[in-house]
């Protein structure tokens, strides 16, 4: 039976009063319809997919850890199962072929569903559809516990989850042994076109025995990455970090860290090793297919990064995190 989230701050969740927007957190202007209508029109968001043979998939199925092993899966996108403290948990999983916007996924999800075992948490960064899908967290048992950011537990308490616990940055809340704090990202919020910043968004540290992994979700380039750093003084051990979905750079760059930023980020929050997600799954943007991982790779020996510690995974392969 999946554990009930506490807050660390309380032995019970408290009903929450949020404000109706979070316009005041955005650091950057969010895009206008013209500029939206420029990008459509000038094909942006339509590059050659003739490199999707290329992106790397291995199903090889999941290695199951054991109670003091750290392991992290690439499904694909955002999705990652990570293994750690004995829970198995969930990044904004999305086993879907198709989202609402963009064509079907180029590559399968790296896990089949019917590969996972029991799921102890889910974690979502923000409510995009990219990020938050539908139709897999109707595959969940209800009694899954849900961790997401403010104003977004309405949408799986209709939903019938009955196990969902929301938080503002820097807040934190514990399964077992296990601590997720919840942190800054420089993103924005929408589902439809009249609720954008209504829900918050923001990133996951993950914390067991003495170990950090930082899922990033979404984010641009900014200080907020070096404020994450300051609070783990110790350093984070992993950061899972979007690379992709990056051009054309001056609609995207509000938005989403380029894979350069993506390796500066990676830095200033104090993390040994960099994993890359937000590519080879989903056409978001303009870039070439394989130019989110190319770019990111020639950054890390940029920045005289060890390449054993940059994971530039292929989708479904798994990476134990050793000390």
């Amino acid at each position: 039976m999946s554990q009930t989230i506490q807050p660390e701050t309380s032995p019970r969740v408290p009903e929450r009063s949020w404000p109706r927007s979070f316009r005041d957190r955005l650091t950057s202007p969010l895009p206008a319809f013209r500029e939206l209508l420029a990008v459509a029109w000038h094909g942006g968001f339509r590059p050659d997919i003739g490199d999707a043979d290329r992106i790397p998939v291995h199903r090889d199925g999941l290695p199951r850890a054991s109670g003091t092993e750290t392991i992290v899966t690439w499904v694909g996108h955002a999705t990652y199962v990570l293994q750690i403290g004995g829970l198995t948990i969930l990044t904004d999983p999305v086993w879907a072929r198709k989202i609402p916007g963009v064509r079907q996924r180029l590559t399968p999800p790296g896990v089949a569903w019917t590969d996972l075992p029991r799921v102890d948490a889910v974690v979502i960064s923000h409510n995009h559809y990219d990020h938050l899908d539908a139709p897999t967290m109707n595959r969940l048992p209800r009694t899954t516990p849900i961790l997401v950011p403010a104003r977004l537990k309405p949408w799986f308490t209709r939903r019938r989850f009955r196990d969902v616990t929301e938080l503002d940055w820097w807040e934190s809340a514990r399964i077992g042994e296990v601590g997720f704090d919840f942190v800054p990202a420089h993103h924005w919020s929408r589902r439809s076109v009249w609720d954008t910043c209504r829900t918050l968004w923001g990133g996951w540290v993950i914390r067991y025995a003495g170990r950090a992994v930082y899922f990033a979700g979404d984010s641009a380039y900014g200080e907020r990455f070096a404020q994450i750093g300051a609070r783990y003084p110790d350093g984070i051990d992993l950061a899972l970090m979007p690379v992709g979905a990056f051009e054309p750079r001056w609609f995207m760059k509000a938005s989403h860290v380029d894979p350069a930023e993506a390796v500066r980020a990676c830095e200033e929050v104090g993390a040994r090793r960099m994993a890359t997600m937000h590519w080879g799954t989903f056409v978001l943007s303009g870039e070439r297919l394989l130019a989110p991982v190319e770019q990111a790779r020639a950054a890390w020996a940029e920045a005289g990064r060890d390449r054993a510690d940059l994971w530039d995974l292929a989708v479904g392969e798994s990476r134990t995190l050793k000390a």
